[in-house]
């Protein structure tokens, strides 16, 4: 009976280890595919002031195949861009990028890294070691239907008409 009781134990925990390496393993192959990436994904405004004037941008950024993308659209006294990010590399809550921005015919690498923090992005500006800015781009919140409240009521009177007293 004794050998009996050892083989049920035997046999109970070769099932619990195998479960429990089964869900582990599941557990492994799920959370990759959740990433910081997707803290990212979102439109983000900033403006601030350079050597060329007051500068607004808009980031936008996507998952694409499971990785992240983007497009930077900048506005300027010398006109707007839009441009697609390239080396994009996000590690938790930091994110470095470059902005390939055509001027005069020329490229110019403008690299960004920065980092994560609530919704904000503190973004550190390189202009190929021309210029260098700092910069938070904001999180813009979508907005999804306009809220329309309910008219007050109004108070409710009641006008009955009595008939009229008999003499």
């Amino acid at each position: 009976q004794r050998s009996n009781k050892n083989r049920i134990k035997k046999g109970f925990m070769k099932t619990s280890i195998k479960t429990v390496t089964l869900a582990s393993l599941a557990l492994a192959l799920v959370v990759p595919a959740w990433s910081a990436d997707e803290s990212f994904v979102g439109k983000w405004k900033a403006e601030f002031d350079s050597q060329v004037g007051k500068q607004k941008y808009t980031f936008e950024f996507k998952l694409e195949d499971g990785k992240l993308a983007g497009k930077a659209s900048g506005e300027r006294q010398m006109g707007t861009n839009e441009v697609k990010l390239v080396e994009i590399k996000t590690d938790k809550d930091d994110i470095s990028f470059v902005e390939p921005l055509t001027l005069q015919g020329n490229t110019v690498r403008i690299i960004y890294k920065g980092k994560l923090k609530d919704d904000e992005i503190k973004l550190h500006r390189n202009v190929t070691d021309i210029a260098e800015y700092d910069i938070v781009a904001k999180r813009v919140k979508e907005t999804g239907k306009a809220e329309t409240k309910p008219e007050p009521k109004k108070p409710e009177t009641k006008t009955e008409t009595a008939p009229p007293a008999k003499p």
